[in-house]
């Protein structure tokens, strides 16, 4: 006997892909139609009328059918089945406009939000550049790079690195890579990689042998001691602490970053303006010696 369970695992990739739509605009809209289905993955209406049958099928009871909206809404005992609802993991899909496995069709929201992004600056290499980079990483190679330096007044050098991840910070991309002049790894900002070269030498050192990506600590942080107990509280709230101290886990490598992103006050006396710096650091003794250039 075909059980509903089985019926689930056996589903193509692309299949699921639209029932992971169809679960995301229910439940965060509040109603699903066939014309949703339709423009978001560039189906026939017949199609993504079978697409909402199936889901009826594989997951009873979760949409029930309103006519006065013409669509599918969430019923009141609604779980998820294909999609991961947490906000976290929702919003960005939403946000880039994706129907999970399509790119947007048009100009209009393919979930019915409007959403918007600060307008900064890029600060990326060209497409050629960045396809070598991403070409050693994937095949694991090392990687001819002429990198202009801050810390080296400007001169753009050649080196040879072994990358093995990009990282987005918010504000930037780099790459993490050990650096065979130096013998350690290191983060490489993507916008100042001049000319790149993906060689044919197999990289020796990966990820496992990068302590600072592998090992990770709490950062401890709390609400600035310069802001009222209302402010306190809300940003206990905001970060959604369980008591009084923020806890965050972070790879040694990221601490830094983590820092600056949060706008921390990481002075020694806590002397920054808590308008601008709403957070201070509660572990500055264990997190320093990781992130000693975000520290004030």
């Amino acid at each position: 006997m075909i059980t509903k369970e089985k019926m689930r695992l056996d589903l193509k990739w692309s299949t699921r892909q639209r029932l992971q739509y169809i679960e995301i605009k229910a439940w965060y809209t509040g109603v699903v139609t066939r014309s949703d289905v339709a423009r978001a993955f560039g189906l026939s209406d017949p199609a993504a009328t079978k697409d909402l049958k199936l889901y009826g099928d594989l997951a009873p009871g979760n949409l029930v059918y309103h006519h006065g909206v013409f669509g599918f809404v969430p019923a009141e005992g609604f779980s998820a089945v294909f999609a991961d609802l947490a906000p976290a993991a929702v919003l960005p899909v939403i946000a880039a406009n994706l129907a999970v496995a399509n790119g947007p069709y048009g100009d209009e929201h393919i979930y019915g939000l409007a959403t918007a992004s600060l307008p900064l600056p890029a600060r990326l290499p060209g497409a050629q550049t960045l396809a070598q980079i991403t070409r050693a990483i994937h095949g694991r190679r090392k990687l001819a790079v002429s990198y202009r330096s801050l810390s080296e007044q400007g001169s753009t050098g050649g080196r040879i690195v072994e990358p093995h991840t990009l990282v987005n910070t918010g504000l930037r991309w780099h790459v993490r890579a050990y650096n065979a002049a130096s013998c350690d790894f290191r983060d490489f900002v993507l916008s100042r990689v001049v000319a790149a070269e993906c060689l044919d030498d197999a990289a020796e050192s990966s990820a496992e042998y990068d302590e600072d990506w592998v090992e990770t600590v709490s950062l401890r942080l709390a609400p600035h001691a310069g802001l009222d107990a209302a402010r306190r509280a809300s940003l206990l709230l905001d970060y959604g602490a369980a008591g009084e101290v923020i806890e965050v886990a972070v790879r040694r490598a990221l601490l830094g970053y983590v820092l600056q992103r949060l706008n921390v006050d990481t002075t020694p006396d806590h002397s920054l303006n808590p308008s601008a710096y709403q957070l201070i650091l509660l572990n500055r003794d264990e997190i320093e010696p990781f992130a000693a250039w975000a520290f004030r």
